[in-house]
């Protein structure tokens, strides 16, 4: 894999990852963009202790734009878009309306609640230049390379000022709030530990380690609640499933990231990936709306108490009916499912695959 970094018109890096037989990438963004500055902060909830990122600036990203002015295709004659180059395998940019940015400016405010600039860095990433595909669709090489893309950049953005996380994920579908169709991700360098994983790492403290290999070994002996397995991974929905569609892909070794991740679990999971990502859109018979959510070790702390997985959910209870974050979750974080794990892991054993899988 080749990696190639450029500059966009308003100074923020794009970076194309290519066959090292694929052309050279020397195109020029010729659009007139503004210098972002952005604004981001970040905020102390005084009464939870969990950290809160305000971002005015993202109101006015794009929103939903015609198939002919998508920003992430290829630039065409006439149309420059956010990827001066005419064709691309996986392409790699700073996020135009960031969330977190190294530029973020401001003073740290400590008190009630402390504030702080949102120092981070947030990345856009398009998986193909095909519009019409989707992730499914790709093939098993195509998604190694994601892969890889993914792995450089957790190890890039680990190692710039102020990143204490990093976050690799997809969202997909109108119902989940996706605003541009092209199939793409986003990474996000977060300045501190998420929620989420300091409950996950207190949960493994107190264990004395990692319980993920715990489910792991659980599912795999009892099997109701799995979905596919290969060499080096296991697709299983959680006991515990929050969503109506859940699925998590866990690796058969305890590593803490995408970079520890070898050649052939990498190759492995692009398998394993793909077949689940065909059952999942063969559950309904349509493209189901998810969140494809990487899990994975923090930075600097935590290390040796994670164990990388990945989370794949779905707002879609049936066909045609959504699952809403109501009182219970919404006011509570209690959360109901409507669905039980068992059954979903039989339908989704059972699904027709879409892409022939």
């Amino acid at each position: 894999m080749r990696r190639t970094s450029r500059v966009l018109a308003d100074g923020r890096e794009i970076l194309y990852y290519d066959r090292p037989d694929a052309p050279e990438r020397s195109a020029v963004d010729t659009r007139d963009l503004p210098r972002t500055e952005p604004t981001s902060q970040i905020r102390r909830d005084p009464l939870t202790g969990e950290w809160v990122a305000l971002a005015a600036h993202r109101q006015t990203r794009t929103y939903k734009p015609p198939v002919g002015l998508c920003p992430l295709c290829p630039t065409t004659p006439g149309r420059p878009t956010e990827v001066p180059e005419s064709d691309y395998d996986v392409v790699v940019f700073e996020n135009r309306f960031p969330a977190f940015a190294q530029r973020a400016t401001g003073e740290a405010v400590q008190g009630l609640v402390p504030r702080a600039p949102g120092v981070g860095r947030c990345e856009v990433m398009c998986f193909t230049s095909d519009h019409n595909a989707s992730f499914g669709t790709l093939s098993p090489s195509h998604v190694r390379t994601v892969v890889d893309v993914w792995a450089d950049r957790t190890s890039a953005l680990s190692e710039l000022p102020g990143v204490a996380q990093v976050f690799p994920f997809e969202n997909r579908g109108d119902e989940i709030g996706v605003t541009l169709g092209h199939p793409h991700g986003q990474i996000y360098g977060y300045p501190f530990v998420t929620p989420r994983t300091e409950r996950m790492l207190a949960v493994a403290a107190a264990r004395g380690g990692s319980v993920v290999g715990d489910v792991l070994a659980a599912e795999r002996a009892e099997g109701t609640r799995v979905v596919a397995e290969s060499a080096y991974w296991t697709a299983y929905v959680p006991a515990a499933a929050r969503w109506p569609v859940e699925v998590h892909l866990v690796p058969h070794r305890q590593i803490p990231d995408l970079p520890a991740l070898t050649a052939d679990e990498r190759d492995d999971f692009a398998g394993l990936y793909l077949r689940v990502l065909g059952r999942l859109d063969g559950l309904y018979d349509r493209e189901l709306p998810y969140i494809a959510a990487w899990h994975q070790a923090p930075v600097r702390v935590g290390r040796d108490l994670s164990w990388l997985h990945l989370q794949v959910f779905s707002v879609l209870r049936t066909a045609d009916k959504l699952k809403y974050l109501a009182g219970s979750e919404s006011g509570m974080a209690v959360w109901i499912n409507d669905v039980a794990p068992e059954d979903l892991a039989e339908r989704l054993r059972a699904a027709t695959p879409r892409y022939g899988r």
